[in-house]
This record gives structure tokens, sequence and C-alpha cells, in this order.
């Protein structure tokens, strides 16, 4: 368009000359309305309809949001922190203003108590604390109200269970309604009731501010009856964070002053305003009422139950680290007097954070537990429970930023609109954050599940069934898995923050190969054992629970590693065998075994009547309830093996389950030599005849000198 190509060469004329033509416009105007139209010159005619032309307004508007925007300071000279000369003089300036407010707070109260004297005597004299008195009266009449109405709702939740989630979740959502409704009773009834009348500004102002101080201090200390429920022991009911009830009592009493301080001391700053007071005024009487605040939290610590830290492993005492946070509170106090807010937030928010997830991690778990008892003691997540306790810390996390940023300020949105250094730092950092806590929650997703099917799979099923042999074939992969998986959480988790950060990860993969490549050339060995260790999963060769042998290596398995397997001797020994070591395995614990035996009778025993007993003691261990489960085919002889020198060498035989040949073994062995010792069957024995000739007569004669020697000898002891 040619009028705006001629427009942009008088761009920075125009900038200037914008806000000037709105006044030139309006005086025009009032001068229209005072004296008679006077004819205008052709050329102010033309110039007034240009800025008639919506495409001039459009660009004027334009240039005006730019100037405005260029006139501010940088994002970096905004946050820039002060020097300490600086923070000197400021702090002087503010040390200042609170002595100039301490002598003239006098004459500033007495111009407000004039302020509010006139409001008073508009409204007939009567006195606000005794407005705020009535309609408390009234609130409490309209909570008592509610309370005989809710007298079913109150008797259900006496009556209801909390051994399940679904149970524990319907009670304290019924429970926080009904605090609820509780104080908003209150608050209609008082709040409510005193707005239907007219009254003046100021008298308005206090009553109102102060009613809604009273309802803030009721809604907390029933928010944290509900949460802490210091009596949960005698009413039956549900206490979120798992702690002692001396503890929940004092931290119930203790939260509940400190915010219902806050909040008068809130609504009393407002009302100074209201009244004329200057700002140092107004901040010489938060300070003042700081210090009731600093009282409360420095008693709460010293005070507090001893059972809270008993179970507390740390490395300094009770009486250390009260002291610490004593320090702490006296420090935050003087850095708000002071004026340094960015380091006052800073300290809040530090200490706040930690707590505020450990305490969520703490209620998230006792609310989602499962019912079901754990007979071992270890407490299993959920998958609920751990996307509500990551969640709510990663909503923690992202609104520490955020008080952070407006405390520092630092604008968020104009951080993606300006480039440098420094900024190009802060955004990694937040999206490395970020990206940590998306992984972070798969992650702990993951493991949960997997933890949970690790649970499921502790019970012994039925020995040498396809679920137990699918439980041990879980078993065994599952936890390398876990591993797998959180070696592979952390590598996507480090490649992702570094490239948020803008370093260029496609070099350090390449290089990571080639580092990767030259330690596998010079760790061969290694390579081996986890190559082989995968090979030998692939085919599952053995499981956990398994009793197997490697040439000399024999043991029940107890748990791999990527290059290793743990055995355990039956004498108690434990083989750490690298994978690449095994070589052919022998398993001893698969689908079943077939037990041999031998026994050994005399040459002129009933053969047909021991195989009969045999057979009958094998029937009878088959039918008895302590093998019949693992016995696959009962016992019986297989014949003759053997003309031995003793005797007949009859051979036994006896299919069980993996494992539990032996106890069946000794059983029979006993049975059967019972059986033959009653029915004369004699179980041989080796035995050894000698016999001589004639020398055996020497062989006494030489005997009986020799007794004789022995006989002299013991005659003439000297």
């Amino acid at each position: 368009m040619p009028l705006l190509c001629k427009i942009r060469m008088f761009k920075p004329l125009l900038t200037a000359v914008a806000l000037a033509s709105v006044l030139l416009c309006a005086s025009i105007a009032v001068a229209q309305n005072v004296t008679p139209a006077s004819p205008q010159p052709e050329s102010v005619q033309r110039f007034i309809g240009m800025f008639s032309d919506p495409d001039v307004q459009r660009f004027l508007q334009q240039q005006s949001q730019t100037a405005k925007t260029a006139a501010e300071p940088p994002l970096e000279t905004r946050n820039a922190d002060p020097s300490f000369s600086e923070f000197t003089m400021r702090f002087r300036a503010h040390a200042s203003s609170l002595l100039g407010a301490i002598q003239s707070f006098p004459q500033e109260t007495m111009r407000g108590g004039a302020v509010l004297e006139r409001d008073i005597q508009a409204n007939g004299g009567t006195r606000p604390i005794f407005l705020v008195a009535a309609f408390v009266a009234v609130g409490l009449a309209a909570q008592w109200l509610f309370w005989w109405i809710s007298a079913g709702w109150r008797s259900w939740m006496a009556r209801a269970p909390f051994a399940t989630v679904r149970e524990r979740v319907i009670a304290l959502t019924a429970r926080l309604l009904w605090a609820a409704c509780y104080v908003l009773s209150f608050g209609l009834g008082s709040i409510g009731f005193f707005l239907m009348f007219q009254w003046p500004p100021v008298i308005r102002e206090v009553v109102v501010g102060y009613l809604f101080a009273i309802v803030v201090f009721r809604l907390a200390s029933a928010l944290f009856e509900v949460f802490l429920a210091p009596n949960a022991e005698e009413e039956g009911r549900f206490r979120v964070l798992p702690i002692t009830r001396d503890a929940a009592d004092h931290w119930t009493k203790r939260l509940g002053y400190l915010i219902g301080w806050y909040a008068f001391g809130w609504v009393t700053i407002r009302l100074l305003g209201t009244l004329g007071f200057s700002v140092p005024a107004r901040q010489l009487v938060a300070y003042a009422l700081g210090l009731v605040l600093l009282v409360i939290g420095i008693e709460a610590v010293w005070r507090r139950p001893v059972q809270l830290a008993a179970g507390q492993a740390g490395r300094i005492g009770l009486r250390a680290r009260n002291w610490l946070w004593t320090v702490y509170f006296v420090a935050v106090w003087l850095l708000w007097v002071v004026g340094a807010m960015k380091l006052f937030w800073i300290a809040v928010v530090c200490a706040a954070l930690p707590g505020a997830i450990a305490l969520t991690k703490a209620s998230v778990d006792n609310i989602l537990r499962s019912s079901a008892a754990e007979e071992d003691g270890h407490k299993r997540g959920t998958v609920v429970s751990v996307i509500v306790e990551r969640g709510i810390r990663a909503a923690l996390i992202v609104g520490a930023i955020v008080l952070l940023a407006d405390a520092l300020g630092i604008r968020l949105t104009q951080m993606t609109m300006q480039d440098s250094p420094a900024l190009r730092l802060v955004r990694g950092l937040l999206s490395a954050g970020i990206i940590l806590l998306v992984l972070d929650l798969a992650w702990n997703v993951v493991k949960v599940l997997i933890d949970r099917k690790l649970g499921d799979t502790e019970a012994v099923l039925e020995v040498g069934s396809e679920r137990e042999r699918r439980r041990t074939r879980l078993r065994t992969l599952l936890p390398i898995l876990r591993n797998f998986l959180m070696i592979l959480f952390v590598a996507i988790a480090i490649m992702m923050a570094l490239s948020s950060l803008g370093v260029e990860i496609g070099p350090l993969i390449a290089g990571a190969g080639v580092v990767g490549v030259a330690i596998g050339f010079g760790a061969q060995t290694v390579v081996k054992d986890v190559i082989s260790g995968m090979f030998y999963l692939l085919d599952d060769a053995f499981r956990v629970g398994e009793y197997i042998q490697s040439g000399s290596y024999k043991g029940t398995v107890e748990s791999f590693s990527l290059r290793s397997i743990k055995l355990r001797h039956h004498r108690g020994a434990v083989y750490i065998v690298p994978f690449s070591e095994l070589g052919a395995v022998q398993n001893m614990s698969r689908d079943w075994v077939i037990e041999k035996m031998t026994i050994t009778i005399t040459y002129d025993s009933d053969i047909e009547k021991a195989r009969k007993i045999i057979k009958k003691i094998g029937l009878e261990l088959f039918e008895d309830p302590e093998f019949k489960p693992t016995t696959i085919e009962p016992l019986k002889m297989q014949g003759i093996d053997s003309l031995g020198d003793s005797g007949l060498l009859l051979r036994m035989k006896v299919m069980t389950l993996p494992g539990q040949q032996f106890t069946l073994k000794r059983r029979a062995l006993r049975m059967i030599h019972e059986a033959f010792n009653e029915n004369g069957i004699k179980l041989a024995v080796p035995t050894v005849q000698v016999s001589g000739g004639k020398d055996d007569a020497v062989a006494a004669a030489a005997q009986q000198t020799l007794a004789a020697h022995n006989a002299a000898a013991a005659a003439n002891p000297a």
C-alpha cells in the first residue's frame, strides 16, 4: 500500500506523535464545544483524516507496543543481583523508613482511628468488635444447625471401614466434604448474613476481614483434624500421615495456630492500608506480628513429642536438631525483616520442598497401601500409588520453580522470546528436569509392576506342575529384566538431559560406541560371560531354585548377575561361577527323576516272595498322603541284577519329582528291612572263613609258651 510506504518513512516521528495526536483531537473537540467552529486548513484536515485510516491506527498500535518493549530493560538487567553496596544502601533506606514509621506511628494510629470513628458514628456508634462477636454467634448457630441436620452423615462416617484402598478413599472424601460443609455453614451464617445489610465501607472491611480470618482458621483446623486425626484410636478414624497420636495432637494444634495467626495478620495489614497507614508503618506491624509466628514455630519444634523422632536414625541428636531448626527460623525471619526477599524465598523453598515431598510419599503410601498383610514385612507399592505420589511430587517441584521465578523476578514466559547463554542454560536445566521427572515416573511404574509380579511368584505351587515351572522361570528372568530396564532408563535420561542442555549427543554416542568396542576387545572374558549367560537364559537351561551340576560345580541356583551365577552347595558352600566356565549343564530338577536301589539277599531266599513284598511296599508308599503328590511311578523290583559273592543282587526303581526321591528311598529301605525280617528273608552279608591243618598244634604250643612267660614275668616284677 503506498500510504503505508510513506508512513514508514516517518516512523520515528509518528511514534513520538502517536500520543500527542490523541491529546490534540481532545483539545479540538473541547474547543468546538466552547467556541464557534472556524474553518480548518486543508493540511490539518488531511492529517486528521490520515489517523482515521484503520491501517494507520493498526500500524501506530504496533509501533507503540514495539517502543514499549524496547524501553523495557533486558531480562538479564532486570534480574541482575544488586552489588553489596547497593544492598547496603537499600537496607539503610529500609531501616531508616522503619525508624521513621516508629516515630510517626502514633500520629498514623490517631488518623486511622479517626477514619474508623467516622464510620462508627455513621453506623450509630456500633463498634466493629461487637459486630464481629454477634455475627460469629450467628455463624455458630448456622454451624450447629448443619451439625444437627448431618447426624446421619456423621453416624455413617463413624461406622465407615478402612480396610481396603477404596474404603479409605471414600471415607476420607466424605470426611473432607463434611468438614468443608461444616466450615462453609459457619461462613455463610456469619459473613453471608452480615453482607445482607448496608454498612459503611470501613466497618464492612473490618468485620468481613476478621470474619474471613476466623473462617480460614476453622477450615485449617478442620482439615488437620481430618488428615492427622489426633483421636483416631478412640473414634475409629483413619490417620492419613502415619505418626503417633501425641504427634498428631501436637501438630494439629500448632499448625492450626500458625495458619490462624497468619490469616489474622494478613487481614490486619490490609485493614491498616484501608485506614491510611503508610507502607513502613504496615511493615512495622507485619514484623511484629511475624514475631508471634516465629515463637509458635520455635515452641512447636522444642515441645514436639519425642516419639516423632524416635524411629529416625540420624547422625545428630534431637536437641541439636531442635537448635538447627531454631536458628533456621530466626534466620528466615531476619531475612524477611531486612528485605532480602530473594534469599528469604530460596530458604523457605529449600526447606519446605523436601519436607512436603516426604510427607506426600508417606501419606500416599499409607492411603493406597494394599489391604493384604505382607507376611515378609515388605511394603509393596501399587501403580496407582506411584502415579499419584510422583504426580504430586512433580506438581510440588513445578510449583516451587514458579514461586522462585516469581520471587526472583524471572519471567518464564519471556525466557522463550530471548536468547543468551544464561537463558539457554536455564531453559536446558528446566527441560532436563522435566525429562527426569517423566522418566522417573515411568521407571517407578515399571519397577512396581515387576516387583509385584515377583511378589506373586513367591508362593510355591504344586511341584512339577506347569504353573510351578512358569513361576520359577519368571523368578529367574524378572530380576534380570529389571536391571536391564534400569540401565536403559538411566542411559535414556542422561542422553535426553544432555540434549536438552544443548550438548550434541551424536558424537557422544559414536564415541561411546568406539569406547565400547575397545572395552569389548580388552575384556573379552567379561563379554563372553555376558553373552553366554544370555544364551543360557534363552535356552532355559536353569532357573532359580533348581539343582544343577557342571563339572566340579554343583548346587542350587540362588541368583544371577550379568556375568555369573550363584550356586549353593548342599553342604552350604557358595560357588560364584562365570557363565563362560559352566560348559555343559546337568539339570537335576526338571520334570522327573528315577532313583534305583539295590539290595542283596542270601541264595536260599524266596525270590518270588521278596518281589511281592517289595511290590506291596511300593503300593503302600504310593498311596501314602506324604509321598503320593511327589511319586510318579510306585516302587517295584526289576529282578535279579547279578549273582554276587555273598548273595543275589536285586534291583529296584521308583520315579518321583526332582528332589523328592531321597526321602522316599530312605522310607522304602527301612520298610523293606523290617518286612524281610518278619518273613524270614535274610539279607546277605560278606563272611570270611579261616581253616587250617597240622599248623594248628604248633600254634597251640606257641600260645602255651607265651602264657607261661607272661605268668613268670608277673611273679618276678624286678
